[in-house]
C-alpha cells in the first residue's frame, strides 16, 4: 500500500519493459498497461483509466523511475479503458507527449463528447469507473498512422493501423525484440484461462477490417502478443484462431437473434446462456466469469454487432 492506495502490480517482462496490472475494480490482470525504458527516456503504451491514475504513477515509482521523466504516452486506442488517464498525465507530466492514431486525437483533445456519452451509459458509477477524463492539449498531442515509425527509449516501434475494434486502433511492434503491443484487437485472454473472448463494443465493430487486422499482425511475425487485458500470449496461430471463430459465431448468433425479433436485452441473456458454460468449463472457477466480464461486458458485445448489423449489413436483417 502507497498512503493506503492498492498497488498496482508491476513485472519486468523483457530487458527495458514492464508490464503494470492496474487493480481496477479490485481485481488484478484485467487491464494492462506497459511501461518502455531506455536512453533516457520513458514510454507508457495504453495509460488506462483515469480512475487507476495514482495507481499507475506509484507502479512507475516501484519500477524505479520518476514519472517526472516519462517522455511517451502510447494508445493503442482511445477508449476509457486504456486511455481515460491519458489528459491527467500530460497535466502532470510535463515531458510527456502523446501519439495516437488521428482519428482519436479529436477525442482526447476535447473529452467533452466522450464524457456526455459515457455518462449517459453508466450514470452515477461513471466517476468511480473511469475517474477524471481530462482533455490533452494540441500542443502535446501527435497524430500518427499505419507504416509510421517511433523512436521510443531505445526501441525502433512500428506503428501499424488495426481497425475492427476501434476505427482509432493501431499496435505497436518491435521487429527486433519480437514484442507486439495489441491493445484490443487481438481479444480477451486473462492469465491461467485457456479462453479467448471477442471484444465489440459500439460503435466502432467491423468484422471485415478486424479480419484484415488479425492478418496483418500474423504476417509481421511476432514471437509474443501483449493484450490489453490482459498480458502475454505466445501461442499466437492458436489464439488468433480462436478469436477468428469467436468473433464470427457470435455475431451470427446475434443476427439470427436479431433476425428472429429479439430485443437486446434477450439477445444478451441468450448469449450469456449459450457462452458462459464453455468458459465456466475451462475456467473450473466461478469467479473468471465476473472477471472476463469486468474486461468486456455481455451487453456492450451485444450493442456493438447489433450495430454493425444494422450499419454495415442491413441487407442480411
Amino acid at each position: 500500500m502507497e498512503g493506503g492506495l492498492s498497488l498496482a502490480k508491476i513485472t519486468q517482462i523483457s530487458s527495458g519493459a514492464w508490464q503494470v496490472s492496474l487493480p481496477f475494480l479490485g481485481e488484478d490482470e484485467i487491464i494492462g498497461s506497459y511501461l518502455l525504458a531506455g536512453e533516457n527516456e520513458l514510454a507508457i503504451i495504453d495509460p488506462g483509466p483515469g480512475s487507476m491514475l495514482e495507481q499507475l504513477l506509484a507502479s512507475i515509482r516501484a519500477a524505479g523511475f520518476d514519472p517526472q521523466d516519462v517522455t511517451h504516452i502510447l494508445p493503442t486506442h482511445v477508449h476509457l479503458d486504456h486511455a481515460g488517464a491519458t489528459g491527467s498525465l500530460v497535466r502532470q507530466l510535463p515531458k510527456a507527449q502523446v501519439y495516437v492514431h488521428s482519428k482519436g486525437a479529436p477525442h482526447l483533445s476535447d473529452t467533452s463528447k466522450v464524457i456526455a456519452s459515457a455518462s449517459r451509459i453508466y450514470g452515477e458509477r461513471m466517476h468511480m469507473l473511469w475517474g477524471e477524463i481530462e482533455s490533452t492539449p494540441e500542443s502535446r498531442l501527435h497524430t500518427i498512422e499505419g507504416g509510421d515509425i517511433l523512436k521510443v527509449a531505445g526501441r525502433r516501434l512500428e506503428v501499424h493501423y488495426t481497425p475492427g475494434h476501434a476505427v482509432h486502433h493501431v499496435i505497436f511492434f518491435d521487429a527486433h525484440s519480437g514484442e507486439l503491443f495489441a491493445g484490443d484487437v487481438a481479444g480477451v485472454k486473462l492469465p491461467g484461462v485457456d479462453y479467448v473472448k471477442p471484444p465489440t463494443p459500439p460503435p466502432d465493430l467491423d468484422l471485415e477490417a478486424w479480419s484484415d487486422s488479425i492478418s496483418l499482425i500474423h504476417s509481421l511475425r511476432p514471437d509474443i502478443l501483449y493484450l490489453g487485458h490482459f498480458g502475454a500470449v505466445k501461442n499466437i496461430s492458436q489464439h488468433f484462431g480462436r478469436l477468428r471463430e469467436k468473433l464470427s459465431a457470435w455475431g451470427d448468433f446475434v443476427l439470427e437473434a436479431m433476425r428472429k425479433g429479439k430485443d437486446e436485452a434477450e439477445i444478451i441473456a441468450s448469449l450469456i446462456e449459450k457462452t458462459q458454460p464453455e468458459l465456466q468449463k475451462i475456467a473450473r472457477d466461478s469467479h473468471a466469469l465476473q472477471r472476463y466480464e469486468i474486461a468486456s461486458n455481455y451487453a456492450m458485445t451485444v450493442q456493438g454487432y447489433m450495430r454493425y448489423w444494422r450499419k454495415k449489413h442491413p441487407e442480411r436483417l
